[in-house]
Formats: C-alpha cells, sequence, structure tokens
C-alpha cells in the first residue's frame, strides 16, 4: 500500500471526528465525489455524515460486534479512497459503499469461523419463496400515544434481540431492506446475489424474524 496507506488512514481518522459534529449534514452530491476521485480527501467532511451512523449500524448488525464494526467501518473507507477512481457515476453511491462493507464484513465473519457462506447460501435459497412483504405489514407499527411509543420502544428492543439470533446474510439483508430502505435491485449489487436469491434471502429472513419475536 506504501505512501497512500498512511494519508489514508490519517483522513479517515479526522474526517470521522469531524463528522461527528455533522451528522445532520447534507446528503452529498457527485460533486463530492468527483472531488474524491480527484484525490481531494478533503470531501470526506462532506461525505462522512451522511453515513456515520448508518453504515456504522450496518456493519454491528453484520458482525455483531460494536468494536470490530468499528475497525471495518475505518477499514471501508481506507479501502473506498483506495478504489474511487473504479467508481461509476451513473451508479449509487451508496450502493458501492455499502457493498465495500458487505464485503470486509463477510471476510470478518469467514476468518472467525462464525458462519460458513456455503451453508448459509443453501439454507436460504428456495424457488418456492416469493419476496418478503414488507415489514410494517407484519410488525405492529408506532403511533402517537404515549403509551403506545414505550411499548413500540419495547418492540424495537426486542426485534433487535430478535435480528442477533439470525445468520448474519439475514440480518444484512434486513438492515438494507428495512433501515436503508434499499430497493431489491439495489441490495442484489451490495450483496452480489442474483434478485431472486435476494427475494428468497428476504423471505428467509422475515420468516426467522417473526418466529424469534413470537416465540
Amino acid at each position: 500500500m506504501g505512501l497512500f496507506w498512511k494519508p489514508a488512514v490519517y483522513h479517515v481518522a479526522h474526517m470521522m471526528l469531524a463528522a461527528t459534529m455533522q451528522l445532520d449534514a447534507a446528503v452529498p452530491g457527485g460533486d463530492e465525489v468527483a472531488r474524491l476521485q480527484r484525490g481531494d480527501w478533503d470531501a470526506l467532511a462532506v461525505i462522512l455524515p451522511r453515513y456515520q451512523a448508518r453504515l456504522y449500524r450496518f456493519l454491528v448488525r453484520m458482525v455483531g460486534d460494536p468494536a470490530a464494526a468499528e475497525d471495518l467501518f475505518q477499514q471501508t473507507w481506507i479501502r473506498a479512497m483506495e478504489k474511487i477512481g473504479s467508481y461509476k457515476p451513473e451508479h449509487r453511491f451508496d450502493s458501492w459503499i455499502y457493498s465495500i462493507a458487505h464485503n470486509l464484513a463477510i471476510d470478518h465473519l469467514r476468518r472467525k469461523r462464525e458462519w460458513s457462506l456455503d451453508a448459509s447460501m443453501a439454507a436460504s435459497m428456495d424457488p418456492h419463496e416469493q419476496a418478503g412483504e414488507a415489514l410494517g405489514n407484519r410488525l405492529p407499527a408506532s403511533g402517537p400515544d404515549p403509551l403506545e411509543q414505550v411499548l413500540e420502544a419495547e418492540r424495537g428492543a426486542v426485534l433487535s434481540a430478535a435480528m442477533e439470533g439470525l445468520p448474519a446474510i439475514h440480518r444484512a439483508i434486513l438492515t438494507l431492506r428495512f433501515e436503508e430502505e434499499m430497493k431489491l435491485e439495489e441490495i442484489a449489487i451490495v450483496a452480489n446475489i442474483p434478485l431472486s436469491t435476494v427475494k428468497s434471502r428476504l423471505s428467509r429472513a422475515l420468516d426467522g424474524l417473526r418466529r424469534r419475536v413470537c416465540k
């Protein structure tokens, strides 16, 4: 990695600190990404706040370890800066950066030998399953009543605990679909799987989540 490595690490660390003070910053446009592609690392000060909480949450969902997720978050941006020249503006930056994070999380899980890709893929493929319905149709929605808000918070804690018991690939797809509100086609890009597999995997993830919530 040579001369690139130290500047990359420095800029990621510096911009992460700046991002914590700018969580409400505007969504970055193509100009900021173009600046990164020209080697202007200061553009990260605009881009990082967009992903500071969201991407970290996604990584925590996948690996189940906040410390590991923090490390992977930094690795994601270092890898992004290494590969920024390969980014194509016709694709959404969201899909591109989440794909990098997803792949790093998968590699992390493989190294820990806590997850078998082949076994998980086999379990997730079912030609008879259709796309999963919206999570809101299966689980209660929040309401304005104070008591309902308390109950909703409790349900959120139950859902979070239930998700921890799901396979990593199912946690990832639920997070991307319902927390990141990605389209199924975007999830297929992030996870590098066919659209039919996304639909099957989402259906299985929802079934697994429902069983854990309702038991």
